[in-house]
């Protein structure tokens, strides 16, 4: 069994803003993604992996909640992101921010949301 992940993460202050600024966003009941497709690097090769970020605010709940809404994400973001890795060449940073309602979800459900995202991004 391979453990390795198959995304980077987006870490920089700088790389949020900018997802948030020029990205576009979609909102579901579990959580608010904003995405932004990544350009062709100085090199001319396209990157190779999609990024992940995640926030979760005071507003989620405690520190046992926002971590549960954190955890349910990612778990959702590495079982449906091979997926479009598979059916696009376009590599995107994906910045997920956890709503109120993402602790109680299952990471089935987030990762369903996740499909219908990622399905929409395959038609663009």
């Amino acid at each position: 069994m391979d453990f390795s992940k198959n995304y980077d993460g987006v870490k920089k202050n700088r790389e949020f803003q900018l997802a948030f600024k020029k990205g576009c966003s979609y909102v579901t009941q579990g959580f608010v993604c904003y995405y932004f497709e990544h350009k062709k690097s100085e090199g001319g090769a396209q990157p190779s992996r999609n990024r992940l970020g995640i926030v979760a605010s005071k507003k989620v709940g405690n520190a046992v909640k926002r971590n549960r809404g954190k955890r349910v994400i990612r778990e959702a973001f590495r079982i449906a992101e091979p997926e479009l890795r598979e059916k696009t060449d376009k590599r995107y940073d994906f910045v997920f921010v956890a709503r109120s309602r993402t602790p109680e979800l299952k990471s089935t459900q987030i990762c369903e949301l996740m499909k219908n995202l990622f399905a929409r991004l395959i038609k663009t």
